[in-house]
């Protein structure tokens, strides 16, 4: 029987994480907790014996960065790893950059948390969370889910925003429940498919 495995982790903490500021498609690097986090992400799959025969990630140095440092716990560090700009972050446009108590004070705590919690509408010059599911769904349904219903066991580090596009389709998640579906940093999220790609079972390595 094949596997059909399918294995989400969000990057470990950034340097932007940290000082509480927009990234989207800024590119800082991890920070020390970052990088622990994703270690600590490779060493979780390796103790419950997961083996991998397939990545993929963003071009965001940040989930490059979490997955090579995952898949070196593994052991696993010459697996074939695909990196495309269709699983970045959400772009947040004019909000890049700046400190989220910064924004609230420009244009006020309800227009940011609009713009942050809604599924449909986008900051100045970026991404609503339903941009991002148009960008990076066809991209799982082309790329990434037909390697895993070969049976490939496939690894996939990205982040908060793009994970939960993918997300949203396997756990059957409305405009309104995806919003509230929080990601821990560094914590594996673990999908046995079935043979018509809905989920199997799934175990959170965060819980």
């Amino acid at each position: 029987m094949s596997e059909r495995l399918l294995v989400l982790v969000r990057h470990g903490q950034s340097e932007w994480n940290l000082k509480n500021l927009f990234t989207g498609w800024r590119d800082p690097d991890l920070t020390a907790l970052g990088v622990e986090e994703a270690k600590k992400a490779g060493q979780r799959l390796k103790a419950e014996g997961y083996q991998f025969d397939l990545a993929f990630t963003s071009v965001l140095s940040r989930a490059q960065k979490t997955l090579d440092l995952a898949l070196n716990e593994l052991g696993q560090t010459d697996l074939p790893i695909t990196r495309d700009l269709a699983l970045n972050e959400r772009d947040y446009g004019d909000l890049s950059g700046l400190n989220k108590d910064d924004a609230r004070a420009k244009w006020g705590e309800e227009q940011v948390h609009v713009w942050r919690r809604s599924y449909d509408v986008p900051p100045p010059g970026g991404e609503s969370l339903k941009d991002t599911v148009a960008r990076t769904l066809p991209y799982y349904v082309t790329q990434i889910l037909p390697k895993v219903l070969q049976g490939n066991r496939v690894l996939v580090a990205a982040h908060g925003n793009s994970l939960r596009a993918l997300i949203m389709v396997l756990e059957n998640h409305t405009p309104e429940s995806i919003m509230k579906r929080e990601l821990a940093t560094g914590a594996p999220v673990i999908y046995r498919l079935n043979a018509d790609s809905t989920v199997a079972s799934k175990i959170d390595l965060a819980a």
